[in-house]
């Protein structure tokens, strides 16, 4: 059996996207040197809570950056083939560890978002939601008063209960686990390949660095773009009859 057709035989095909998906498109992550963005913040310190209210001008400045660089950047070729694949009824749900929003743009709708989104800001206190761009225009306050902050998870924050339950189910009740561009470093989503394994689904794990997980894995792909493969397996996707 090989990857094509287990997307061709699954009912329930789950993805988790990670930074590797993002960086594809020129967002800059964390953790890469000289490109990511510890190259020129410190995250830890300025995407908190604590900076939020007592580093203001700083944690500003780190999310206008942010904001700013994903105006400058949009989906990619992996990004839109996933949102066919969706339309097609290849994959049912994607979890995706990044803010981009991407996903969206590109067309998909069954999209789990486990650390929030960067295309909108909210109101601290009221909850009042609007869309990011106004960061960029020194909208920094809601008209109830409240502090706006983008919609993101910041360091020391739980993860949205909503989301995590919604990636458990979909983990739990995949045929088919696809992990692309993520480390699985960070939790709670990577725990989610071994949710999908205990579950009897396939895992397949393409990520340009080799994972803690990949001995799991039923299938692993390196130092490869993330495009580029699923552009392959959709034109082997063509040739099988499901």
């Amino acid at each position: 059996m090989t990857i094509t057709s287990w997307l061709a035989a699954s009912r329930r095909t789950v993805v988790l996207t990670g930074a590797g998906m993002s960086t594809e498109s020129g967002l800059p992550d964390f953790r890469s040197p000289r490109t990511g963005l510890w190259a020129r913040f410190n995250p830890s310190e300025l995407a908190t809570i604590d900076a939020l209210h007592h580093r203001r001008e700083s944690f500003v400045e780190f999310y206008q950056y942010r904001i700013r660089t994903l105006q400058q950047c949009q989906p990619h070729d992996g990004h839109r083939l996933l949102a066919d694949w969706e339309r097609r009824g290849i994959v049912q749900t994607i979890v995706t560890q990044n803010v981009d929003g991407f996903h969206q743009e590109a067309g998909s709708r069954r999209v789990i978002e486990l650390h929030g989104s960067l295309r909108t800001v909210h109101c601290q206190r009221c909850g009042q939601a609007k869309p990011s761009f106004v960061y960029l225009h020194g909208v920094l306050t809601c008209e109830c008063g409240g502090v706006l902050r983008p919609s993101v998870v910041l360091f020391g924050e739980p993860l949205p209960e909503k989301a995590i339950t919604e990636a458990w189910e979909a983990a739990q009740q995949a045929d088919l686990f696809l992990v692309l561009g993520s480390s699985l470093q960070v939790s709670p989503a990577n725990q989610l390949p071994f949710v999908a394994k205990r579950n009897g689904a396939k895992l397949v794990i393409i990520n340009w660095e080799p994972t803690d997980l990949d001995d799991l894995a039923d299938a692993v792909i390196h130092g490869r773009k993330i495009g580029q493969v699923l552009t392959e397996l959709n034109e082997q996707l063509a040739e099988v009859d499901p």
